[in-house]
């Protein structure tokens, strides 16, 4: 790191701060204000919110470290973009019209408040084990690679790199977050946005004109890390249907074989739970000033959410491609002696990447790019769990608190996080496997959330009770699978070497985390249909415009008119991508 790449990137971190100071002079001090930005985002603000969001430290360590060992594979997640137009075309208009902060709120409109408590704790928990949790693991992991010498001596404690680092991420974050709310998140991830796509972009770029171009990054490397249909093309019994792998649960993720069954139907399933019905993103959509500020922002966020391939996935590959030449000594350990992948090393692909191959003042924007990444991840993940908090929880135990009091309480909720953000750093960097465990929490929580929203806008006779003893079954099965992941997956004890083979625990903790997930969705589909229709209809007075079946005719004119040709246009294109990608990546 250069003087210039320093000046690029504290001139960075001062226009982040600078733009929340702006936004916190302007801020009023009321809920709408704070948790959904006066409901006043324009869609250009809304999709790159939504992008910035999404793009944290699963792709900056997981994505680039997927394309080192498994090429293309992952690229299946990024092409769900097609769930962004599920958002803007079937909940959008649903959301908007009910005028809700959380989603959990809109639950309770739909179904009961009881389903509204049991959402909100199990969103808080699982933003803190996972969210916030990985975002700090990969600020420490890029400072780490980046600057693996630097130091602090703070009292008795010798803070290393990967301490520094996941600290100042967090505090910077925090601050911004806590000052200005949704409206500050909102800005600085616009802006962030163009600065990730810029900076990964040139690494991209760079990373391909050292390799001699396209041409040169395909002849490098093996066609089966080209190829995205290899993970959905059944092969023999084993390909078809192998729920428990020796010697870990995970041992097809790891070697690249993607079960197709669990890639065909759980990844969707996971898919459409975040983007459509998760705080975190769906936030965004909240904040818009009408449906179709909501719908265009969603269907541009659609269309950026295929760049990652590009920007992360492809470099990820080309940092194994230049580590096999030799040529770069920062690169070296990506590979054994034999040219193969060290799949440990990996997950630094990205940063090693950035230092091997990019001039000065590029690499500065580079890893203010990766800051961006970083930073606009964890204020999502802040601000939605101080939005959960302050009006779902908070506002039902004091019903009469003031505006004023709610945002105060919102910045203490997000302040909190800042605190268990930190906690958390001594956990994670101790940890043995953790992030490999948290790839399986998303699908565990995700799949019951998926089947109450779904089913409950698609068929009004699904009631409370039904929808209730869904949430109840799902998270209980899911919590039961974390129970019996964590001491292995964490190496606690006795429980390092996993359980005892052939033993019930030891088949549960060793079933395929997709096909687990597959299960919880059946089970909470039979329930919630079984115990529906098993007990009294719900009144289709009250939820009249929150199903497809209760939308009456002035619901429907006003939606019809908040769109034009530009949308669907815009959403052809995003379809029309993904096909070409699937065509383009066969091998």
């Amino acid at each position: 790191m250069a003087a210039l790449d320093w000046i690029i990137i504290l001139a960075y971190l001062g226009t982040v701060m600078g733009l929340a100071l702006w936004v916190y002079t302007k801020r009023q001090d009321t809920p709408d204000d704070y948790f959904l930005a006066d409901r006043n985002l324009g869609w250009f603000i809304v999709g790159a919110s939504i992008f910035a969001s999404n793009i944290g430290s699963e792709h900056l360590v997981g994505l680039a470290g997927s394309g080192a060992t498994d090429g293309v594979a992952l690229a299946h997640y990024e092409l769900h973009a097609w769930c962004l137009l599920v958002l803007a075309w079937v909940f959008v208009p649903f959301y908007m019209r009910s005028r809700v902060y959380t989603m959990p709120e809109f639950l309770e409109k739909r179904f009961s408040p009881a389903a509204r408590w049991v959402l909100s704790l199990i969103s808080l928990v699982g933003y803190v084990l996972t969210k916030i949790a990985v975002g700090i693991f990969a600020g420490g992991i890029v400072f780490q690679t980046l600057l693996p010498d630097v130091s602090l001596q703070l009292g008795g404690l010798q803070l290393n790199s990967f301490w520094i680092g996941s600290m100042a991420v967090i505090l910077m974050t925090g601050f911004y977050t806590v000052a200005g709310g949704m409206r500050a998140v909102a800005y600085t991830e616009a802006l962030q946005t163009l600065i990730l796509v810029v900076g990964s972009g040139l690494l991209t770029l760079f990373g391909l004109k050292a390799l001699g171009g396209w041409g040169g990054l395909r002849a490098a490397l093996d066609p089966d890390l080209f190829n995205l249909w290899k993970p959905l093309i059944p092969q023999g019994v084993e390909g078809t249907w192998a729920p428990v792998m020796e010697p870990t649960r995970l041992a097809w993720y790891f070697n690249g074989n993607y079960p197709w069954l669990g890639m065909l139907f759980c990844a969707p399933i996971i898919g459409l739970w975040y983007w459509c019905t998760d705080q975190y993103i769906v936030q965004r959509a909240l904040g818009a000033r009408d449906e179709t500020q909501a719908r265009r922002g969603s269907i541009f966020a659609g269309m950026l959410k295929l760049l990652p391939v590009f920007i992360f996935i492809i470099p990820g590959m080309i940092a194994l491609a230049l580590a096999r030449t030799g040529t770069y000594a920062t690169l070296s350990p990506l590979v054994d002696a034999n040219g193969n992948v060290v799949r440990e090393a990996a997950q630094g692909a990205f940063p090693l990447l950035a230092t091997a191959v990019l001039p000065v003042g590029v690499r500065g924007i580079v890893v203010a790019g990766l800051l961006a990444a970083l930073m606009s991840s964890l204020a999502g993940v802040f601000n939605a769990s101080s939005t959960l908090f302050t009006m779902d929880l908070y506002q039902k135990w004091r019903p009469g608190a003031s505006k004023h009091r709610l945002v105060w309480i919102g910045r203490v909720a997000t302040s909190m996080m800042v605190l268990i953000g930190l906690a958390w750093i001594p956990v994670i960097q101790g940890a043995r496997g953790l992030y490999e465990y948290l790839q399986g929490v998303q699908s565990y929580l995700g799949a019951p959330i998926f089947t109450v929203f779904f089913l409950g806008v698609f068929m009004k006779r699904l009631n409370a009770k039904g929808c209730l003893s869904a949430l109840v079954v799902g998270f209980a099965l899911g919590a039961f699978r974390l129970a019996v992941d964590t001491p292995v997956s964490l190496g606690f004890g006795n429980y390092e070497g996993g359980y005892v083979a052939g033993s019930f625990l030891w088949f549960v903790n060793n079933i395929y985390f997709q096909y687990y997930s597959l299960f919880i969705f059946l089970v909470t589909v039979t329930v919630m249909i079984g115990v529906s229709y098993a007990t009294e209809e719900p009144s289709y007075q009250r939820i009249s415009g929150l199903t497809y079946a209760t939308i009456t005719e002035e619901h429907r004119t006003a939606s019809r008119g908040s769109w034009d040709w530009r949308d669907v246009a815009g959403s052809a294109v995003v379809l029309i991508m993904i096909l070409m990608a699937y065509l383009y990546f066969r091998g």
